[in-house]
């Protein structure tokens, strides 16, 4: 038996943190992140960098520098790329900006990887909300920057992403964003307004798209280069927010390989349920591979959708895409009587670890 999700007294009795009222507010959350953004130390320098490697890991700051890496992937002019494990590569020399990033400040990996790159020659930029980083940022007089803490940092995706972007233009990496920044402040305003909780499921699409996804497996298809950074944003906010196991992929590289996986019995495919993520910028061999993916599914999956971006600049569309999967996943686990905010097996690791730390 589902929850009626337009029974809002419901809603907020399930919703202990609130996150449906933080989604809500994104566009309030981007346009404080990107006042924030101006505030960045005036001493910092491009001066020789010839890569830059983001530590980060996690619903909030990888999910970032993965938008980040598709939003300027033919743009930017120095490889970027994203580091989210204990150790770092032997490549990182004088000529890195290694730019560390932990909401809360207390991540283990980043915090394991920060003290290496520390014995390195790299320029060290640091992005939290407080924390131990925070601390050794100081203690290293490593130039940072505070973000507000307080809050999942899936959640904190604005505050996390736009901070970076200015960053990279303050550096001279990229050209000015504010206009394309404003665009996706209005963009997300407006669809604030029609995927919120006091929109009826008639007139939802996140509403209708969770009720219809109820029950099944989520599998997300973006596209290379553009989209499957938000592809696997929503499969990792199906995680955390829906509790649910999720896939995602992307094409063309999915027709290589995992489409054969499509050939299984039906009675296993009717478990799944495919969401195909379509934006403006997608070459048409993309479109027609969508259009030729959703054919072949349409007999065999639970249920296939394609759903397109909203806006004019690439950084509004790919967000739009973003807060759609952000509210479909919300909607998706209160469906099923499930608060969205804790993630219990996320915290029970971390303590089983310390417990493990503490006895060596």
């Amino acid at each position: 038996m589902y929850v009626d999700l337009d029974d809002l007294h419901t809603l907020s009795e399930l919703d202990s943190g609130q996150a449906l009222q933080e989604t809500i507010n994104y566009p309030h959350q981007f346009r404080e992140a990107w006042e924030l953004a101006g505030r960045w130390p005036e001493n910092l320098s491009r001066d020789e960098i010839r890569q830059i490697m983001f530590l980060g890991t996690g619903g909030g700051s990888a999910a970032s520098v993965d938008l980040l890496a598709s939003y300027l992937f033919d743009e930017i002019k120095v490889p970027l790329f994203l580091n989210r494990g204990y150790t770092i590569p032997a490549s990182i020399d004088n000529r890195t900006l290694v730019v560390v990033v932990s909401h809360s400040g207390k991540t283990e990996e980043i915090l394991n990887a920060y003290h290496q790159v520390c014995t390195t020659e790299a320029q060290i930029i640091v992005l939290t909300s407080g924390g131990k980083l925070l601390s050794l940022a100081r203690e290293n007089k490593h130039p940072y920057l505070l973000i507000p803490g307080g809050m999942m940092p899936r959640i904190a995706v604005g505050y996390i992403f736009l901070p970076l972007l200015g960053l990279l233009q303050r550096l001279g990496f990229v050209g000015d964003k504010s206009a394309e920044v404003k665009e996706t402040i209005n963009i997300l305003s407006e669809l604030s307004g029609q995927y919120g909780p006091i929109v009826p499921a008639k007139d939802n699409l996140a509403k209708s798209m969770a009720y219809e996804m109820a029950g099944y497996v989520p599998v997300v298809y973006g596209s290379l280069p553009l989209t499957i950074a938000v592809a696997s944003r929503w499969k990792n906010q199906f995680a955390e927010n829906s509790k649910l196991l999720a896939m995602y992929n992307a094409l063309p590289a999915l027709h290589h390989d995992e489409v054969a996986g499509w050939d299984a019995p039906q009675s296993y495919l009717r478990h799944f349920y495919f969401t195909f993520l379509q934006d403006a910028e997608d070459r048409l061999e993309i479109t027609r591979r969508i259009e030729i993916s959703q054919e072949l599914l349409a007999s065999r999956a639970a249920g296939v959708r394609k759903v397109s971006s909203v806006g004019k600049s690439r950084l509004a569309r790919l967000f739009s895409l973003v807060y759609l999967g952000d509210f479909i996943s919300l909607y998706l686990a209160l469906i099923r009587g499930v608060d969205p905010t804790p993630v219990e097996i996320i915290d029970n690791i971390k303590y089983l670890l310390t417990l493990e730390s503490r006895t060596e």
